[in-house]
């Protein structure tokens, strides 16, 4: 028995300290650290701890046992919450949809605004508590009422469901204002890459609502805008910049969208859509709206070419409003609210923000826009990470902020 004991512990020792070995040694061969990321190794550490948890993580779902993203919420949701004495946070439910809400302690004798927040994790991690810190300082900085929204993740719960949770939160809050003294001319959608990209989704969808109060305006942090083009010059430059790589962006659009990964060959050709799909939508996807600096650091256009017909009728609803928020059309985009993005320069979504913010300034929707030179993309959820928190967390969230007290 002892025997037996000792033999799995010496073999989960070897597996534990080998996945770690192979991690560290090939971090160093395929990652890239930009020059203007300030903490360098900090950052080689957070993403080698993350790569970890994804080769711990694939091993466990080739074995059967969980999903590698089931596996890394796990590991993230181990992390305990801070508590601020300024702060009430209450655990409830939209439905079934598990909400956090925090407001301010002190008591305000006019109504606050409020904030709904839609985490990131490209909807297969990232929970209520890993964006805990954020959504408190964010409550407190500001004195606002901000309610973030569980929603339901992939692989589990594929697409729509995610984006139906954050629409069916967003109404039932815009319905029940009066109960967390949120002023109805103050409402604002917030979130972080995928989290982004659903708050501009609930202002597409929300804008011909005449039953519910107008959305004031959007806060989109390095937001997901489009799931067409992974060859953008942002996709093309940051391929392997912690802590996400174009691979790992791959990987969420298979389990959320529930691709098979056999054609990411095929899209990273750009041949899953036809010819006459990215000729119409070109006016707005196409690079030639991204400013020339932002090419600098190399680009080269991938040509148009025959598509493939099976790739395209199984990843065609990535031309879905829902995936794709910028290739709305103008009429529902002219409407949108203001809004305050942004972007960081070592991120393979820096792009989406571009293209984003160049659609609404076109059509007079007004823009805050911010641009870290420093950032790349999670940065923001480092916040209160102790030794991996970056100068550039709290600078985005003093943006938030910002733009908050303004509204």
């Amino acid at each position: 028995m002892w025997v037996l004991l000792l033999v799995l512990l010496g073999a989960a020792w070897v597996f534990f300290v080998g996945a770690g070995l192979w991690v560290v040694c090939s971090h160093f061969f395929t990652v890239d650290i930009p020059a203007a990321i300030s903490h360098p190794g900090r950052l080689r550490a957070l993403h080698c701890l993350f790569q970890l948890l994804v080769t711990w993580g694939t091993i466990f779902e080739k074995l059967g046992i969980c999903s590698v993203p089931r596996f890394v919420s796990f590991i993230h949701d181990l992390l305990p919450l801070k508590q601020d004495p300024d702060v009430v946070v209450k655990d409830l439910r939209f439905g079934t949809i598990p909400v956090k809400l925090y407001q301010p302690k002190m008591s305000s004798c006019t109504p606050r605004r409020g904030v709904l927040f839609f985490h990131g994790g490209g909807a297969i991690v990232g929970s209520l508590k890993t964006h805990h810190d954020i959504c408190c300082r964010l409550s407190k900085e500001s004195d606002s009422v901000v309610v973030a929204v569980g929603y339901r993740k992939a692989p589990k719960h594929r697409f729509p469901t995610p984006m139906r949770d954050c629409l069916v939160a967003t109404v039932h809050f815009l319905r029940s204002l009066d109960l967390y003294g949120v002023d109805p001319a103050r409402v604002v959608v917030c979130g972080d890459s995928a989290g982004g990209g659903m708050a501009a989704v609930m202002c597409q969808k929300l804008i011909n609502r005449s039953d519910l109060p107008k959305i004031r305006a959007q806060i989109l942090i390095y937001a997901v805008t489009q799931m067409m083009d992974f060859q953008l010059p942002s996709y093309q430059q940051n391929a392997n910049i912690p802590l996400l790589s174009r691979n790992f962006a791959f990987h969420c659009l298979w389990y959320y969208m529930d691709i098979h990964p056999s054609w990411k060959s095929i899209i990273m050709k750009r041949a899953h859509l036809p010819v006459e799909v990215w000729e119409k939508y070109r006016k707005w996807l196409g690079s030639e709206n991204i400013p020339e600096r932002f090419k600098k650091r190399g680009y080269q256009e991938v040509p148009l070419v025959l598509h493939n017909e099976d790739a395209y009728l199984e990843t065609n609803h990535t031309l879905d409003l829902m995936n794709s928020p910028l290739i709305a059309e103008d009429e529902v985009v002219s409407q949108l609210p203001e809004a305050c993005i942004v972007s960081c320069e070592n991120d393979p979504l820096r792009d989406d923000s571009l293209l984003y913010k160049k659609r609404l300034e076109d059509l007079g929707v007004p823009v805050t826009w911010h641009h870290m030179e420093d950032g790349f993309h999670g940065v923001l959820s480092m916040l209160g990470m102790f030794y991996f928190q970056f100068p550039c967390s709290t600078q985005i969230l003093n943006v938030m902020v910002h733009f908050l007290k303004g509204l």
